[in-house]
Formats: structure tokens, sequence, C-alpha cells
């Protein structure tokens, strides 16, 4: 049994079958990629992994415990955080104000937002987001406001904001998404040693095959809302169903 398991999930949207038996397993401590053509259900399943969605039929279970139903704020308590496709931090915050907010959330037991100035003048808080920042290479901006970013930065520091969470699964919903290479290659070194140094479990939903072959060590392949192919990454590079999925190209 994985830490993440998804089992005969259905979910239906009017006459569209966005996901059709679906069937998956994220191991502890390990990188699972998730991807397909567009149209191919990804989002709709990460919508329903993190609660967004609850299925027609089927089961999500984290570490033994059903997501289905549960509000965000629970999800995060369980111990599950989600980087979305647009980075979300609070543009009119400096990066040090955006690092305090989980860290103080954390603390006070709810994921929510809190008046930034309710926290300002607490040290311990501001010590641990400068450490944080650190880690990140992101210690020189901590005065600047967060919208002046580039997007490659942002995405760095919403992921440094998920770890102060202490998650124990990461969920990457395209995090290189309209990004320079030079960017997405930082993202890729920053999550290999995220995965190095922290006990955590990474799914990641992304187009970038340079990333998903970087990364992960586990493919899932989707093709119109159905589990396709589940293999290493070696084994899905050339595999005859993912070029009929991908590229038309009929499978001998």
């Amino acid at each position: 049994m994985g830490i993440l398991e998804v089992r005969n999930v259905n979910k239906r949207f009017g006459g569209l079958q966005a996901l059709g038996d679906v069937n998956l397993t994220v191991e502890e401590n390990s990188v699972h990629a998730i991807i397909g053509p567009n149209g191919a259900g990804k989002s709709t399943l990460l919508n329903v992994l993190v609660g967004k969605l609850i299925p027609d039929t089927g089961s999500v279970s984290f570490d033994g415990q059903s997501v289905l139903g549960r509000k965000p704020f629970e999800i995060n308590q369980m111990g599950i955080s989600r980087v979305f496709q647009t980075p979300e931090i609070f543009g009119d915050l400096t990066v040090l104000e955006n690092m305090m907010i989980p860290i103080f959330a954390k603390r006070d037991g709810a994921f929510r937002m809190h008046a930034v100035n309710s926290i300002s003048g607490e040290q311990e808080i501001i010590d641990q987001a400068e450490h944080m920042l650190e880690n990140l290479n992101l210690a020189d901006a901590r005065h600047d406001h967060s919208a002046s970013m580039s997007r490659g930065n942002k995405r760095r520091l919403e992921i440094g904001m998920c770890l102060a969470q202490e998650p124990r699964l990461l969920l990457l919903d395209e995090p290189t998404a309209g990004m320079a290479r030079a960017d997405t290659n930082n993202t890729i070194d920053l999550l290999k040693q995220i995965k190095d140094e922290r006990d955590i479990t990474i799914a990641i939903i992304e187009h970038d095959m340079h990333v998903v072959f970087s990364l992960a060590e586990r493919i899932t392949v989707l093709a119109q809302g159905s589990p396709l192919v589940e293999d290493s990454p070696e084994n899905i590079k050339g595999h005859p169903k993912v070029r009929e999925a991908y590229l038309g190209e009929t499978a001998a």
C-alpha cells in the first residue's frame, strides 16, 4: 500500500467522462509523475486528490485516511500541500512576509490567511522565515515585494511556503509552466534538493518531458480519463501506447 491510494475513481461532467476507473498508487518518499495529452484528465484527477472535486464513484486515501469531502485546510492538516499552475503568493506583501504566513499558520493550527501585522513582531517566526529564504536562495530579496519577482522566483517562494507547512505529500501542478529554460532547470534542481533533504513524497503533473524525466521515479500516463501505462521513466520513453496517445502513431 502506498501513501496515496486512488481506487476505481470515476468522474463525469454531464456527458463527458473526465475520469474512468482510475487506479493509482504513489509510494512513500517517491517522485511520481502523472502525464498525458491535453484532455487526458490530469487536472481533474489532481482536483480530486486535494478534495476540490468529489468523484462520482471510487475512493482516495492518504496514509489510510480518506481525503474525499474534506475542506482545503483539513487537507493541509493531513500533510498534503499543493503548488498551483499559477504561483499563489500575496503580491502586495514582501517576500519575507509571504514566508511568515504559513509558519504562523502551522504553529497556530489553522491554515488560513492571518493579518501580517499580527505576526510581524514575532521574532521566532521572522527567524524561521529568514532561514527558509536562505535555503531557497531568496534571502537577498526578503524585503522586495513579491509581485516584482520573476516567475521562477515566485515559484521558488511558493514551494518554500508549502514546505513551511511541513507536508508529507507535495502535489505540483505544472510547476514550470511559462518559465524560461533557466528557471525550469533551477526549479528541477530545487525539487531534487528537497527530495534529498526531506522525508517527503512528490506527485507532479507536468507537460514538459524534460522536467518529468529529470525527476520522476515512476510515471502514470493518462489518456481520455483512464490510466494507459504506469512504468519507470526508462520504459515509458519508447512505449508504443504512449507514442500512440501523444503522437497518433498506431502501436505495432
